[in-house]
């Protein structure tokens, strides 16, 4: 019987840059989306919403990215700005989460957790599926005219940009803290 934390318990990213084709098919995609929304939500508002970047789309989006990081910093380094030009060409498919808070009686907290956990369970789905995934933010995620290029709406924001496809190779595990050191028994 194999473990049923087996997934969690080997949950790792991968680099964007080790990511490649082929990524989730049609059917895979619709039943990981499907999964990925199955989150905890507070007062069933669907805090979340879910772009899908692929394709000549994809690599126009990041091309948009790199001109908006010279706009942000003309000064900006030619070493970066090609990492900025390579960013979006290396995994097949990139799912931006985004969060959709509404004011009003759920905390906005919880709203923003929920689509959090949204991009999480992109992270595990895609692991399940035999995929590779890596949750990323950086500038992008925070910057108004990116959030324009996406055409977010009032109270909309980046989540992060989930990068998904084959892994090249084996990513190593990294580290974890030993749970004695991070759990403890509350005691009034």
């Amino acid at each position: 019987m194999s473990d049923p934390l087996a997934t969690l318990l080997n949950r790792c990213s991968v680099p964007s840059r080790q990511l490649e084709a082929p990524a989730p098919d049609a059917d895979e995609r619709q039943r990981l989306f499907a999964a990925a929304i199955r989150v905890p939500d507070h007062g069933k508002l669907e805090p979340w919403r879910l772009i899908v970047l692929e394709g000549d789309a994809k690599l126009e989006f990041g091309q948009r990215l790199a001109r908006r990081a010279v706009e942000r910093d003309p000064d900006l380094p030619p070493a970066k700005q090609e990492k900025e030009n390579l960013r979006y060409t290396f995994a097949p498919l990139v799912v931006a989460v985004i969060a959709r808070i509404e004011a009003g009686r759920i905390p906005e907290q919880e709203q923003l957790l929920s689509a959090g956990c949204v991009a999480y369970n992109l992270l595990l789905g895609a692991q399940a599926l035999g995929y590779g995934a890596q949750w990323l933010t950086g500038w992008a995620a925070y910057d108004d005219a990116v959030a324009d290029i996406l055409g977010l709406g009032e109270g909309e924001c980046v989540v992060g940009f989930v990068h998904i496809g084959t892994p090249k190779l084996d990513v190593p595990m990294r580290d974890r803290p030993a749970l004695d050191d991070i759990v403890s028994d509350w005691t009034p």
